[in-house]
């Protein structure tokens, strides 16, 4: 609270000479780097920032400091004994403008007044000091406009229908052409509105002014758009804004004036050259506003080449000085060049790659410099194919943004089709309601999956992130027809299995008919289809490569992979993955050989058991052969089967449908109906709660020493061949220590009968995975059993918020989301509180019982950026990840390994 926060504060008001970069936090952004170019001895317009903390009082006691106002008057008269002028006095009036300025850059977020001091009185002396009656009635339109709808709240609309009607009387198009009588009626109109519009005349005191658009900006902050976008960029939201007040200069004083923004290298592509805007005759909202056409910046030099050589100097000087790529706001005041702005600029994934790069060559910046000025975010931009923005397409729907990537293809509505036609060389969307473990051939044939349910972490996004497969989850507005084999669109219009769609993975959009692609060459990179080399193409790439580099070298974490065959893991083993940190066997029961499992579950007698695990044993041995030999020589987790039984069996309805048929047509129906009793006897009302992982283990006997003896027999098999299998036993949904005792003497037992009956030493580690919040608060005594920890996070995310995963993205995440309760999706990025306390709980506690005890992540967060830079601090030693999150993970774990507190490119 504000009583508590006033006595600790020094000052709340510093001049433009009192400040530095490094001051953000008080100073906001624009503050900071207002000083920073005084301080440069850069032609920066004299003025003085009001401070975070003044602001951070003001909204939380609804009242300015105390000693603000005090404060205030004592810049504001050194300002105007430093100008000679008094702010809006008659003859020579002094005018300011009043800026929003926060740590971090919201552009177009936050309030600005420019021409603060303009009144009946001051206007005509404006017009006497600049020899120039309609600059000055132009100069107070535009105050009165931005003051009515900034700080009084006016609608902006009037104000811009009032300005065409005067022009459309005039019979003018631009507002340039306006005279000042013209000017002058349109002051008169702009008062009137604001009298009708505010219930109170436009101040014609300049303190009032300034005093109430100071408090305006301060409310800024909390408006509607400021934290949107703060949500948006997950920026906190109890950092306040800085105020700015700045002497003001004038780019609308004739031809001979104007204003600009400069970029110190190309923010699109990070080349170096001219790159920028520039508009005579105009004040810096003409340039935003767009109401007149800019011209490049090079023309510049033909307009005013002494202010446009001045500019050159002072961006070269700006970007040695700040080592960036920086963004710049000036204007020419009768051919006198003020520097109004500068930061440290935004810039497109690839210009991120290419300036840090050459930033290292400049000498500017070292390598440990350069892995801050790149995000895994932008990296993962860069991986995934994108639709050609220049393309003309319909779009129809918009859903849920859950695996990046464009895709092109034929609807189809079932796997069976999915697959048959890909096979026939036709590329296809799987389109469903949602998917499940049954749909997974036909998300593996599909370019894309588009699904009318489900969120970000629903099953079709999970496992097509886990494949590199473009998906766009929740579209609503599609009505999925699955046994019509059909869609229908808004509007009525109905998508027939067959005819092509196209759906953007990274923006959630759905097309009707083809949308052209733009490969990525990153990825062409990462598979080693593409080399650096001198074109554009290559550049990136070659910046791409340097940056990777950069970050293996640096790194502490491991990055492994979430892989379930050996083609998954031999394209995250040219991703760079050093192992598997999770190979889900769930996945190796589904298809042909869901029938023998069906047998296993359904098994009487222990020898129809053992018939079905002596069938199953080959099959499994076989897949885990192959995953050695693609992972030759790097360890491979596996982990025992997992998912509810419920999965294996057919849908209770279904079947329920089948057996009464069959018993109103008197059919013979035995086998239904042993099914369908079991399917009873199994049901359970939450089965991810249910009999699954360790629990199925214990209750089906000779599950789980079947799966061991094929992972045991697989890694005879390769150490024979001369391989170097390193296999890794992982226990599912372990809660305490005794369910993981008793399997690990029975694996123990089946390794021990495997080494007997081949002659090999194996050494074969056994562990578990931390899912559950019990496992985590008794992880000291869990180690006593177990040789590593892979958090399981995305269990342990739902049942530490008590969240049903598949359900609440799509419920009421996004009302969690706009209200503030989340930053972001808890399943997204980890819970430092509370899920990130218990691994960190459970890592220290595992490791006091076990020192050599080795700790890891496979949940959806191994490939988060954030959550790695979490799992680096609290000392795991890798995480696991999707094959296409590696290279993100990889060059998140270097930075987190040389994260600067100093650098910040938001």
């Amino acid at each position: 609270m504000s009583e508590n926060r006033e006595p600790h504060v020094a000052k709340f008001v510093y001049d433009f000479t009192e400040g530095n970069k490094d001051l953000k936090d008080l100073l906001g952004g624009k503050g900071a780097n207002l000083a920073e170019m005084t301080n440069l001895g850069l032609p920066v317009p004299p003025g003085f920032t009001i401070t975070t903390e003044a602001c951070k009082v003001y909204l939380d006691s609804g009242e300015e400091p105390a000693a603000l106002r005090d404060e205030v008057s004592a810049h504001l008269d050194a300002l105007e004994q430093r100008m000679g002028k008094k702010l809006g006095q008659a003859d020579d009036p002094l005018l300011v403008s009043v800026r929003s300025g926060a740590k971090f850059s919201m552009p177009g977020m936050m309030d600005t007044v420019l021409n603060i001091g303009l009144s009946d009185a001051s206007v005509q002396g404006l017009a006497q000091q600049a020899g120039d009656e309609r600059f000055a009635w132009d100069s107070y339109r535009r105050l009165i406009q931005m003051f009515g709808k900034t700080v009084l709240g006016v609608d902006g609309d009037l104000f811009e229908e009032a300005l065409e009607k005067a022009k459309e009387t005039k019979g003018v198009a631009v507002d340039t052409e306006l005279a000042a009588a013209d000017l002058k009626k349109l002051v008169t109109t702009f008062k009137k509105i604001v009298k009708k519009e505010a219930g109170r005349d436009f101040p014609q005191d300049p303190r009032e002014q300034m005093d109430l658009a100071i408090k305006a900006v301060f409310d800024s902050w909390n408006g509607d758009r400021a934290k949107l976008y703060r949500r948006q960029e997950r920026i906190p939201h109890d950092l306040g804004t800085a105020v700015n007040v700045c002497s003001m200069v004038f780019g609308n004083l004739g031809p001979d004036s104007g204003t600009g923004v400069a970029f110190t290298r190309d923010p699109a592509s990070g080349h170096q050259g001219v790159y920028g805007d520039y508009l005579q005759n105009a004040q810096g909202e003409d340039v935003v506003a767009g109401i007149r056409n800019t011209v490049p910046l090079a023309e510049l030099e033909q307009i005013d080449k002494k202010s446009y050589d001045q500019l050159m100097q002072i961006m070269e000087t700006l970007e040695n000085h700040y080592k960036d790529l920086c963004d710049i706001e000036f204007t020419i005041e009768r051919g006198r060049l003020w520097m109004l702005q500068t930061r440290v600029g935004k810039r497109t994934a690839g210009a991120a790659f290419r300036i840090a790069t050459q930033l290292v060559d400049q000498g500017l910046i070292d390598e440990t410099e350069a892995l801050q000025r790149v995000t895994g975010a932008q990296l993962a931009q860069l991986m995934f194919p994108r639709f050609d923005e220049t393309a003309k397409a319909g779009q129809v729907a918009r859903g849920i943004a859950a695996s990046p990537g464009a895709a092109v293809g034929k609807a189809v509505f079932d796997s069976y089709t999915a697959v048959k036609w890909s096979r026939s060389g036709e590329k296809v969307i799987l389109v469903r309601r949602e998917t499940n473990p049954d749909d997974l051939d036909g998300m593996i044939a599909a370019e894309g999956i588009l699904t009318s349910r489900g969120g970000k972490t629903s099953h079709a996004a999970v496992v097509a992130r886990g494949m590199g497969k473009t998906c766009v989850c929740g579209a609503e507005e599609l009505e999925v027809d699955t046994k019509r084999r059909r869609m229908t669109v808004p509007g009525g219009h109905v998508v027939e299995e067959g005819d092509v769609i196209s759906i953007d993975g990274s923006s959630g959009k759905v097309y009707l008919g083809e949308v052209p692609v733009v490969p990525s060459p990153v990825v062409e990179y990462f598979e080693g289809r593409m080399h650096p080399g001198a074109d554009d193409a290559d550049e990136l790439v070659e910046a791409v490569h340097r940056m990777m580099a950069f970050a293996d070298r640096k790194r502490r974490l491991r990055v492994r992979a979430n892989a379930d065959n050996a083609e998954d893991a031999l394209r995250a083993r040219r991703f760079g993955a050093q192992g598997i940190g999770l190979c889900r066997t769930e996945h190796m029961f589904l298809g042909d050989r869901r029938e023998l499992v069906e047998r296993l579950i359904l098994a009487d007698t222990e020898a129809e058991r053992e018939a079905s695990l002596k069938a199953l044993l080959p099959l499994q041995k076989k897949d885990f052969v192959e995953l050695f030999e693609a992972m030759d020589g790097l360890p491979v987790t596996i982990r025992l089967l997992d998912p509810p039984l419920h999965e294996f069996l057919p849908d209770i309805t279904e079947l329920s449908v089948r057996v009464a048929l069959a018993e109103s047509r008197q059919e013979p129906h035995e086998n239904e109906l042993r099914l369908l009793q079991a399917v009873h006897r199994l049901h359970e009302q939450n089965p991810m709660l249910g009999l699954r992982g360790v629990r199925l283990g214990l209750v089906i006997p000779g599950l789980f020493t079947m799966q061991v003896r094929a992972i045991a027999e697989a890694a005879a098999e390769r150490k024979a061949a001369k391989g170097d299998p390193r296999a890794e036993i992982m226990i599912p949904l372990v809660g305490t220590v005794q369910e993981l005792e008793i399997v690990r003497d029975e694996a123990d037992q089946v390794v021990a009968d495997v080494e007997a009956a081949t002659g090999t030493s194996l050494k074969l580690a056994i562990g578990t995975m931390i899912e559950l919040p019990r496992a985590a608060l008794t992880a000291g005594q869990i180690a006593e059993a177990a040789e590593f920890f892979s958090f399981g996070t995305n269990d342990l995310t739902q049942t530490v918020w008590g969240f049903s995963r598949d359900d609440v993205e799509a419920s009421f995440f996004t009302a969690y989301l706009e209200k503030g309760i989340f930053g972001v999706s808890p399943f997204e990025t980890i819970d430092k509180d509370g899920v990130g306390s218990l691994v960190k709980a459970a890592a220290e506690a595992g490791r006091r019982t076990r020192p050599d005890l080795k700790l890891g992540v496979c949940g959806e967060h191994g490939g988060d950026p954030e959550s790695v830079h979490f799992f680096h601090e609290v000392g795991l030693d890798y995480v696991s990840c999707s094959p296409f999150r590696i290279p993100v993970a990889r060059l998140e774990a270097g930075r987190a390994a040389t994260q600067s507190t100093g650098s910040d490119h938001r």
